[in-house]
Order: C-alpha cells, then structure tokens, then sequence
C-alpha cells in the first residue's frame, strides 16, 4: 500500500496519530467495501514513523510499561538511557531490510480463584511496539469481518454490551429461555498455529506481515523453572497482538451460527417454526448461546460449536459448558443474569446484578488489604482500598445492585474498623470515632474518606447490538 507522500522521520505525536487513523480509515473502508478483498502490501505501514511512534506511545502509557521481558529492559528504562528515537529507528531499520526477530516471551503464573494459576507471557519493549504497529495495520481490516455478537478486546465495545445482549433477548418479547454456557478450554495456548494463519491469509496475502505474525508466535518461551521451550500452539496472554489474533480464531463460531441464521432465513415459513432459534453473544473466549427450543436442540448447537472449534485446535471443558434455564439463571462476565417474578405483581422480569463469585472476589481484596501494616496511617488503607472499591461499584453500577452495594458497604466498614481497633487498642469507640471518623461513624483520615459503595447510582445500559461504530467511521 502506498502509505503518502514523502514526510518528516519522526513526526509529531499529534500528527502522526491524525496519519494512522486517515490510513486505517482506508484499510477499513477498502475491506468493508470488499469483503473477498486482500491485502498484498501493507507491510511497509508496519515500519512507517508514524506507526512506529503510536505504537510506542501505547506501549508506553500501557499498564506494563514498567514489566521487562527476558532483556531486562523496561519503556521507562529506554526512554532514559537510550531515547526514544534511536531506539525507534533501530527497530524501524531491522523491519526494513527483514532482520527483525522476536525474542522469546518471559513466563509468569498468576494466581486465579480456586488456587489455579494462569500462564501470562511478557514480551521485551521491543517486540511490544512492533506487535503494536502490526495491531494498528491489522486491526481495520478484520473489524469489518467480525460480527456484532463479539464484544471482546474490541475498539468501543464492553462486556455490559454482552451482558446487555443476553438480557435483551432472555426477556420480553423474545424470551429465548434455554442457555449454553461455553467454556474453553486454556483458549490462548490452544489455539492451532496453521490454523490461525490461515484464517489472517483470508484477508492478508503479504508475505513479509504473515512472516512477522508467524514469527511472533512460534517465538518460544523462557521461564526459570524450565529454561527456554518452543511455542507450538497458542498466543501468549498478555501480548498486544494476542487479543486480536484470539478474536480471528474465535471468529469461526461467529461465522458458523452466522451462516446458519441465514440459510434459515431463506426457508419457508412454516420449516422456520420448526427450528429452533438461537443468539450468540461472546467476549473474547467467556460465550453464550441463547436457545428458543427444547433442551435436545441446546444440546445439539453444544456439540456443533464442540466440532466448530475444534478446526482452530480449540476444546470446550466438559465440566464447566453447562445448558440451563434462564429461570436457573447465569453467571456471565460477573454478572448474575436470572429471571424472576417482579415482587407484587404477576410478570416476570430478566435481572441483571453481581454474581457471588463477584462479590468474594472484592471482598477477598478488601480483607487482603485490611491486614496490612497497622502502623501505617489510615491514609494508606484508604489510598489502597478506594479504587478497589470505586472501580468494582463502577463495573456493576448498570444493574441491580443496590442491596449488593449496601453489603459492601457493611463488610469494608466493619474491615476498616476492625483495622483502626486493632490499631489503637487501648482506645474506646468514642477516642475512636473523634480521630477516624467524619459526621458519625464513616472513616477518614484528613481529606481521605473511605469510599461508600451506597452513594454509587445504579444505571440501566441499553443494548446497542450492531449499532456500535467503529473509530474509523468518522475518520473517512
């Protein structure tokens, strides 16, 4: 692709963003436009200034620009000793003459609910912008093949709006009352290598991209327990290009109950009532399939998706892809989605609010953090707690959540209070509420209040399906 007419090395940040997003505006207008299209030279936008430095301007106000991969070097560390346009240009000079390769990506287990801990691959800076760039090339073009029912690690696009989907069609007037619950199987280090490249060259022809892409994931991985071992399947979690390259895998299951919607639509009308009908709404590998039939047509859609991701080397866990009923109620994203008879009245209602394991889980960090040092000020405990808290109570602010705000509110009270008696022993709730505690018994410390999950508003989030646009609409 011809990226312009001749400019500055390293442009200004301000313009350099404006050029990306006029390009990307193309490439999504171009494949939009022409769904059988494909891409033959873009891999000179890869190593284009402009590029370069947005993608480097992510990684570094990216929540782990202070994480180093196996070279030790973090974003903070290059800005300081090296400079940002050297190293830019260094990067920009191997992708040109095609020396550029990607070094193995650093393994560190995190610790997930009920002990297990999941696999998280850190890349060196380098590798980060270079996957960035390629996310910004990549990205325009495949958002015009993904459909409306996938919502995650997509541009303007939340798990509510998934969330809202399965709510939206659960209750009146479409009442879709059977559910499959999908759960993969380990989805990032599953997914088939072969597979997912040939999915990227459906679009993507440019020898020298698919070259980087492959690169990327047959990198390897070192970790200090098992020293380095090659990457024979999967995208390692954690890495920016990861989330898009999961989303061209998944995008199967999309497709497939896709093309199955529509050939039914074709039919008469009488063997469209005889059909089952069924809406899928997914984020990133967490999906759901709403079913208006009987329990055997869910069982039968179970087996299809089984079989559909199976070609992208992927597995559904036996144990935890369940079929229930919209009355039994789900567990999605966070969210308890259930119906139930609306008190007083005969009707019945789709509910939407915080599941149980929601609720432990900020409980749990609550009562993490009310055990620290008790000869810190209460300043701390509050700086620590309050954006726990804030962003929890923000995440479930669209739903009925009141009672559950209240509980919190309860339960970090009593963990904060617990905190200052354990603190100052000798002293009597009256000391107590004089020092700690602003017009009654809330706790603060100077102009420090502990957050109050009760003074969050409960919302309702409209369902916006196929209505979202893209950043690039605009942009034309």
């Amino acid at each position: 692709m011809n990226s312009g007419a001749p400019q500055l090395e390293w442009p200004l940040l301000g313009s350099a963003e404006l050029r990306v997003q006029k390009i990307q505006a193309k490439l999504h207008r171009w494949a939009t436009d022409d769904p059988d299209r494909r891409f033959h030279d873009v891999f000179n936008l890869v190593h284009d200034p402009a590029f370069l430095l947005v993608a480097w301007q992510r990684v570094r106000g990216n929540r782990g620009a202070r994480s180093a991969g196996v070279d030790g070097h973090t974003a903070f560390f290059i800005e300081a000793r090296r400079g940002v346009e050297p190293f830019l240009a260094e990067i920009r000079d191997q992708l040109k003459t095609q020396q550029f390769r990607p070094l193995p990506v650093r393994e560190r287990m995190i610790p997930k609910p009920g002990g297990k801990r999941r696999r998280l691959g850190i890349a060196t800076v380098r590798d980060r912008v270079v996957q960035a760039a390629l996310k910004l090339v990549l990205e325009p073009i495949f958002e015009a093949d993904f459909l409306p029912c996938s919502y995650g690690f997509r541009p303007r696009r939340r798990a509510h709006d998934a969330v809202a989907e399965v709510r939206t069609f659960a209750g009146p007037p479409h009442r879709y009352e059977w559910v499959l619950e999908g759960d993969i199987t380990a989805c990032f280090d599953e997914i088939d290598h072969t597979a997912l490249m040939g999915l990227v060259r459906r679009r993507i022809t440019d020898k020298r991209v698919l070259a980087l892409v492959k690169a990327f994931l047959k990198a390897g991985i070192f970790s200090k327990e098992t020293g380095l071992r090659e990457s024979r399947e999967g995208a390692p979690q954690g890495g920016i290009l990861s989330p898009l390259l999961s989303n061209i895998a998944l995008s199967v299951l999309d497709e497939h109950f896709d093309r199955i919607t529509r050939h039914r639509r074709s039919l008469p009308r009488s063997q469209q009532r005889a059909l089952p009908v069924f809406r899928l709404s997914r984020y990133a590998d967490d999906w759901v399939l709403l079913v208006k039939g009987e329990r055997v047509d869910v069982e039968a859609l179970r087996d299809e998706a089984a079989a559909v991701l199976a070609t992208v080397g992927l597995r559904l866990s036996q144990a935890k892809t369940v079929i229930t009923h919209i009355d039994e109620g789900l567990d999605f994203l966070g969210w308890r989605i259930q119906r139930h008879r609306k008190p007083g009245t005969a009707k019945s209602y789709v509910y939407t609010y915080p599941s149980k394991k929601a609720v432990k889980a900020v409980t749990g960090k609550v009562r993490t953090l009310s055990r620290l040092n008790r000869n810190q000020p209460l300043e701390v405990l509050l700086h620590n707690l309050n954006p726990v808290l804030r962003g929890w109570c923000t995440y479930f602010q669209p739903g009925v959540s009141s009672a559950t705000f209240a509980y919190l509110r309860g339960f970090t009270w009593r963990r904060v209070m617990g905190w200052l008696r354990r603190k100052h022993p000798g002293m009597t709730w009256k000391q107590l509420r004089r020092r700690y505690c602003q017009g009654g018994w809330w706790p603060s410390d100077g102009d420090v209040v502990l957050f109050n999950p009760t003074r969050t508003r409960t919302t309702r989030y409209r369902y916006r399906g196929a209505a979202i646009p893209t950043p690039w609409a605009s942009a034309n």
